[in-house]
This record gives structure tokens, C-alpha cells and sequence, in this order.
């Protein structure tokens, strides 16, 4: 079905449309009209879009990511990558655990995301993004490593996790 304004369109233009966008999936539009169809799931059997503020059954739903990203450069006092650190577990709270040194420095945190390709994507901005307001050195990603849940829990159930007396918070190497 295609939306248009009444009447006869502005001069000097095409057919000018107006287009619905979907407003989420917690949206109640409060639409009482009923076409006879029973929500996502008809219309997904009609072979048709859910209708907006509406999702489709098979969608997936997000998943917890456990990320540990590196970073690396020159050389910088470390009271300087102390306070910087400190400033984006302030800035990002899921920050779980920061170690650094002077010229590098690991982060681990979880981060939800639908899959691993949009968790990695989130982890590379991080440091890019919040370099100028959390006053971060200006080093370069070095090493990035995404694990789902399960793996993270069977690597500490190994052996093989991080350190489990590591406290929450930033610390030096």
C-alpha cells in the first residue's frame, strides 16, 4: 500500500510520497484495527513484512560478547594512561578490567550485540571514539579477541579464562 497526500501534488515537483517508518519493537501505536491477521507471525506466513513496531519470530535476538581489546604506541607517563582508563570505565560502564603499562594496554569488558560481526565492529570504535574525551593516548589497536558466553564460561571452567583473582577495575601490569 502506498501513503500520499491528498490533492494535487506542489508545483514544480514529482508525486511526492510519504513513507512509515518502523518505530520500534516496544511501540504501541494503540491501532485498533483489526485486518484479521494474527501480528508477525501471519505476516510472516503471508509472506509479508511485520508491520512497523512489530517483529518477525525469527529474529535473533542479542547475544553477550566478552571482548578484550589491545591497544599499543609510544611511550606515555603512566599516570596519564592511568587517568585515561579510569576516564572511559567512567564514560563506558562495562568496562570490567583494564591492565596497562606505559607504551600498552588490554580492556576487557562484554558488550551485547546481535553477532560477532557487530561486536567487533563496536570494540574497534571504542578507543577512536572516546580517545579525545576520555583523554586516552593516541596508540592504535593491536589485537582484538570476541568470544561468545559459552566459550568465555568453558575457558574458565579449563583453566584457561583470565585470571580469577583479576579485581574489576584499571591496573597496571
Amino acid at each position: 500500500m502506498r501513503r500520499a497526500r491528498p490533492g494535487a501534488p506542489p508545483r514544480g515537483t514529482a508525486e511526492r510520497a510519504l513513507t512509515s517508518v518502523g518505530a520500534g519493537a516496544d511501540f504501541d501505536d494503540g491501532d485498533d484495527f483489526d485486518d484479521g491477521r494474527d501480528g508477525p507471525a501471519a505476516d510472516a506466513a503471508d509472506g509479508r513484512e511485520p508491520r512497523p513496531g512489530q517483529r518477525r519470530q525469527d529474529t535473533e535476538e542479542s547475544r553477550l560478547w566478552y571482548i578484550t581489546l589491545s591497544v599499543s604506541g609510544a611511550e606515555t607517563p603512566l599516570k596519564e594512561v592511568r587517568r585515561g582508563l579510569e576516564q572511559l570505565a567512567h564514560d563506558h560502564p562495562f568496562l570490567l578490567t583494564s591492565r596497562y603499562a606505559g607504551d600498552h594496554a588490554e580492556i576487557r569488558y562484554w558488550e551485547e550485540a546481535r553477532d560477532l560481526h557487530d561486536a567487533a565492529a563496536v570494540a574497534l570504535r571504542l578507543w577512536g571514539e572516546h580517545r579525545s574525551t576520555a583523554k586516552l593516548p593516541p596508540w592504535e589497536i593491536v589485537g582484538l579477541e570476541v568470544i561468545d558466553r559459552d566459550t568465555y564460561h568453558q575457558r574458565v571452567a579449563e583453566g584457561y579464562g583470565p585470571p580469577p583473582a583479576a579485581p574489576v577495575g584499571v591496573h597496571p601490569y
